[in-house]
């Protein structure tokens, strides 16, 4: 906050800027709301969405099919033997089976996952922007609310991408079949171990994101406006890398609950992620907790940096957009 001197000195014509030390680095303020209405952070969250999952949804096959499969009669025990299992018996075609569920899914989820976000990294920080708890349980609060819209459409993927069992036509084939067969309980068996999953996992996502977003930008902050997608897609990715590699054995768990009874895979007597947890280890260990762990970080590194490379520049689309109305 300015004071009474600070706005008496640039009031006066003969003042002069200080020379600074070297060593003199001013803090970096990052804006805890960037001005937007709620309904654009909605649109910049679909649009950032969309693009990070259609551009890496490849790779999200090969790894639903390393974690699933690992408890079906067909084993796949590595990246090269996931893709080359899929590539041989459906071709190219079968690494984007289930991408129109991914489509209907992502796109509102992660327009409620961005909006959620910044109302509440707005309310939590306060008077400091820079608040590292906040953007936790900011996270949090996030993933909560977009899992409740994702997980359904994501139990749908991820059958679809077992498309090796011919069980299902489409996506709403899929849906009709699961509502017959197991009910609509079915949408929801991993709720709980998703958000068990994406609340660490966004917790240690944004606040990774927004630390070294804000130490990327005081490295040289002159050339911030030049370098912005750089900046953010490099800690968009590295955030992701960390985050993905921590909460990979929850990823296991909820992948083989979307997917138990899928082209022979386990069915569990209950949807208890302990239940989960030891038949795995039971049948293969821990490194069993730790399946498709490669291509999970290959997919959460290059789709965070896609992903909050394209939200921040949605986002600056609207800033323009309200700038330019309120000078009009």
């Amino acid at each position: 906050m300015a004071t009474e001197a600070t706005t008496t000195n640039f009031q006066n014509s003969d003042f002069r800027p200080v020379p600074q030390p070297p060593d003199f680095h001013p803090e970096v303020i990052v804006s805890p709301h960037d001005g937007l209405h709620f309904w654009q952070f909605m649109i910049a969250g679909s649009v950032a969405g969309c693009v990070e999952h259609m551009a890496m949804f490849p790779v999200d096959t090969v790894k639903t099919h390393m974690q699933a499969l690992g408890s079906c009669p067909i084993k796949s025990v590595g990246v090269r033997h996931a893709l080359r299992s899929i590539l041989k018996s459906e071709g190219l075609p079968g690494l984007y089976r289930g991408i129109g569920a991914m489509g209907l899914g992502a796109g509102p989820a992660h327009a409620v996952y961005f909006s959620v976000y910044e109302v509440c990294k707005k309310y939590f920080s306060g008077e400091n922007p820079n608040n590292s708890a906040a953007h936790a349980v900011s996270g949090v609060c996030a993933t909560v609310a977009s899992d409740a819209v994702f997980t359904p459409m994501d139990t749908v993927k991820q059958r679809l991408q077992l498309g090796n069992s011919a069980a299902y036509r489409g996506v709403f084939d899929c849906v009709k079949k699961v509502l017959k067969e197991e009910g609509f309980g079915a949408f929801y068996a991993s709720y709980r171990t998703t958000v068990l999953m994406n609340a660490p996992y966004t917790a240690v996502h944004f606040t990774t994101y927004e630390a070294l977003k804000r130490g990327l930008i005081e490295i040289s902050p002159e050339s911030v406006s030049d370098e912005r997608v750089i900046v953010h897609a490099t800690a968009g990715a590295l955030a992701g890398a960390s985050a993905a590699v921590i909460t990979t054995p929850l990823d296991v768990v909820k992948t083989q609950l979307q997917c138990q009874g899928v082209c022979g895979c386990d069915r569990f007597k209950s949807s208890s992620i302990g239940d989960v947890v030891k038949t795995i280890m039971r049948k293969d260990g821990y490194k069993g907790l730790m399946r498709g762990w490669i291509p999970r970080t290959l997919f959460h590194a290059p789709a965070a940096a896609i992903c909050w490379s394209t939200y921040e520049a949605a986002k600056a689309f609207f800033q323009e957009i309200n700038a330019s109305s309120k000078s009009g």
